[in-house]
């Protein structure tokens, strides 16, 4: 298996391109509460950049990754570990007061 030394935008990347990586239930009902499908969310995962790095919150290591469906909709995903593979602990669309601009926070 692929693993990272850390959690490396270009290995979730990968990882998201070939399929391999999982969702939090946490992170998938944010998704459609947001009403995003899951390629808007790989997307912006793929085309973004991570804006905030978490080192450990409890269950590891994870980073903010923000980045635009190809609609042009701002996505913010939170990506960690589980099991060597990216998870995908929450998603959003990033809206004031907490965050100014995608890459800012209010």
């Amino acid at each position: 298996m692929d693993q990272p030394p850390a959690l490396k935008l270009d290995w979730v990347c990968k990882q998201i391109r070939i399929g391999r990586y999982y969702w939090s239930y946490h992170g998938d009902q944010e998704r459609q509460a947001d009403n995003l499908t899951i390629a808007e969310v790989e997307n912006a995962i793929e085309c973004g950049r991570v804006i905030e790095c978490y080192p450990d919150t409890g269950r590891g290591e994870s980073c903010l990754i923000a980045g635009f469906s190809d609609g042009g909709i701002p996505i913010h995903a939170v990506v960690g570990i589980r099991g060597g593979l990216p998870v995908i602990v929450t998603t959003y669309i990033p809206k004031p007061p907490k965050f100014k601009t995608p890459y800012e926070r209010g």
